[in-house]
Formats: structure tokens, C-alpha cells, sequence
């Protein structure tokens, strides 16, 4: 009895998992494909209800594309070093953050070429994305914990 639950349990697992597989258009795969041709290991997932996101590392850098159904590029999000965010962002964060570290930084760049920084900010298992212009002046929105997107005034707008 306990093996033919066993083999229940990792049949309902496989099936969860081949579940969550992400069914991508051929033009956004296509798309992709012209952007970056020698790309491996890329990650498919859902961005949004209508947006399609690729993750995979190039020439040793992360990097996030956003297409919508038709292939169009809408937003290419860059790994940075935590340095590399403006001026201004990491005084933002000790002056209203208290006791929270940056932990990641990212270039984002939309389809109109607008650029804004993103920072994830953490203390112990707190986590939240905060974003910034090339000035450095910080981007006025609700903020968003975990796992989940902020999107405010000034913020590129892909959804």
C-alpha cells in the first residue's frame, strides 16, 4: 500500500511540474533568437497575463528579456553590480530602510530606451525591489515584497 501511494505522490509531482511549463509562441521565440543566436539554457516564463520572459546568462552576465505575443522586445532587465546603481540610490535606501542591505541591482531598459534602476533590499527574510532614475532619485510607488512586481508612476510600463 505505501509504495502504490509512493508512486502516486511522484506521478501527481511529475505531473505538477510538466504542468507549469510555459507554452511559448514560435514569434517570440523567434525574436529571441535573432537578439541572441548563441544563447543557451534559456529560462520561459509568463511575465504578466500576455508577456513571455527569457533568463539566461550571456558572456557571464543574468539577463531578463520581456516579449509581448508578437515578439515585440518590451523590456530587458540587466544584472549590475550593487555599485553600479546611481548615485543617491544607496543613500535613499540607509535613509528610509533602516537596518535593510541592497542585495541585487539591476539595469532596466524599456522599449522606448527609458532606463531605471531596480535595487532588491533585504533584511533577514524581507525582501523588497526598489527602483530609481539614472539620477538616482528614487521612483514613488507602493512597494511590493517578495516575489512580487512593483510598478509605480515613473516606472517603465510592460504589463
Amino acid at each position: 500500500m505505501k509504495s502504490k501511494l509512493v508512486v502516486f505522490i511522484l506521478f501527481a509531482f511529475v505531473v505538477s511540474i510538466s504542468a507549469q511549463e510555459v507554452n511559448v509562441p514560435v514569434k517570440v521565440k523567434d525574436a529571441f533568437a535573432k537578439m541572441h543566436p548563441t544563447a543557451k539554457d534559456v529560462k520561459w516564463g509568463k511575465e504578466g497575463k500576455k508577456e513571455f520572459e527569457a533568463e539566461f546568462k550571456e558572456n557571464g552576465i543574468a539577463t531578463s528579456l520581456v516579449f509581448n505575443r508578437e515578439g515585440k522586445l518590451l523590456e530587458t532587465e540587466t544584472v549590475i553590480k550593487v555599485t553600479e546603481l546611481p548615485k543617491g540610490a544607496a543613500e535613499y535606501v540607509a535613509k528610509t530602510h533602516s537596518g535593510y542591505t541592497i542585495s541585487e541591482a539591476a539595469k532596466i531598459v524599456n522599449a522606448k530606451k527609458m532606463i531605471t534602476y531596480e535595487a532588491e533590499v533585504t533584511k533577514g527574510k524581507e525582501k523588497k525591489d526598489l527602483f530609481f532614475t539614472v539620477d538616482g532619485k528614487p521612483i514613488v510607488k507602493k512597494e511590493t515584497h517578495d516575489n512580487d512586481e512593483e510598478k509605480g508612476e515613473n516606472a517603465p510600463k510592460h504589463k
